[in-house]
């Protein structure tokens, strides 16, 4: 396989190149929400997605799902780079000295991970290199996931072998109601489909709520809004007793992709700071990334 020194340059929070090791499925990321080297697992080399985010960075993204996945190749990959990581210099030579420690695996990509139908095969196959490496417990397993799939049963077999491996799910909630996750998400999904999902998800495995909020067209989301998500969550929490770790709430680090970009902005700081301040009152510890 190629040598991932060679492909990949030093990295930054803002550089997510999927192609910086020249691999099909692996390749690193310095992720300002994990404070570390994440050592991403793209199960969407074709930019598939069955939902499409107006933030997203993908270029050339398409409605779909994964392709068929190389098991062989993938732990090849996995294993190769690990490898460098672990006993070789590619902490120093490629990422910053601030961020030069291996955090976690976590399977994001080009589209929604949960869509592979190898899913529960690739988590097996991820805790075989990881236990072999001797690292079961010492980094954590991430899944990025927008949760619309959580009712498959390859899904949920995945994520409770997850749990065995220090795992945790990001589940995507952005807006509260279903007009609003139509405009953002550009999925037909409604808030009793996440709550149902969430709570398959909260029950099987350490999960958090991640949040990406934005000004569009330079207007934030208004009261209403953010009314509609924090009832949302607090109702999530009430009523569905889903045991959740907390919010990852970030705002946009890198360009959008797709064709809204333009139109969208980062949301102030402080604006981010005060919504924080909103939600940790519903129990929900929150992880703000601006």
């Amino acid at each position: 396989m190629n040598d991932v020194s060679r492909g990949a340059s030093v990295l930054s929070v803002v550089n997510h190149d999927r192609d910086a090791a020249g691999l099909t499925y692996v390749y690193p990321v310095v992720s300002r929400r994990a404070g570390g080297l994440s050592v991403g697992i793209n199960l969407n080399p074709n930019n598939a997605c069955n939902w499409r985010c107006v933030y997203c960075q993908v270029p050339g993204l398409e409605r779909g799902a994964a392709p068929a996945i190389d098991l062989a190749l993938l732990r090849r990959e996995l294993s190769g780079f690990l490898q460098q990581v672990v006993h070789g210099d590619f902490l120093l030579q490629h990422v910053p000295a601030e961020a030069r420690r291996l955090n976690d695996i976590a399977l994001s990509g080009n589209g929604e991970p949960t869509s592979a139908e190898e899913f529960d095969q690739v988590i097996d196959l991820v805790g075989e290199v990881v236990a072999e490496f001797g690292l079961v417990g010492q980094i954590k397993l991430v899944l990025i996931t927008n949760g619309s799939l959580m009712h498959r049963p390859q899904v949920q077999h995945g994520i409770a072998r997850m749990n065995e491996l220090n795992g945790e799910v990001w589940f995507k909630l952005d807006r509260g109601t279903a007009e609003e996750m139509l405009a953002v998400n550009q999925s037909a999904i409604t808030p009793a489909r996440v709550r149902r999902h969430i709570g398959i998800a909260s029950r099987l495995c350490r999960t958090w709520v991640q949040t990406c909020m934005f000004a569009m067209d330079d207007h934030l989301p208004d009261e209403a809004s953010l009314t509609a998500y924090l009832d949302l969550l607090q109702t999530i929490m009430q009523k569905d007793l889903a045991p959740l770790a907390g919010v990852l709430l970030y705002g946009l680090a890198r360009p959008s992709m797709q064709i809204e970009g333009q139109r969208l902005s980062p949301a102030p700081a402080e604006w981010m700071q005060a919504l924080a301040e909103r939600i940790e009152p519903l129990g929900l510890p929150v992880k703000l990334s601006v």
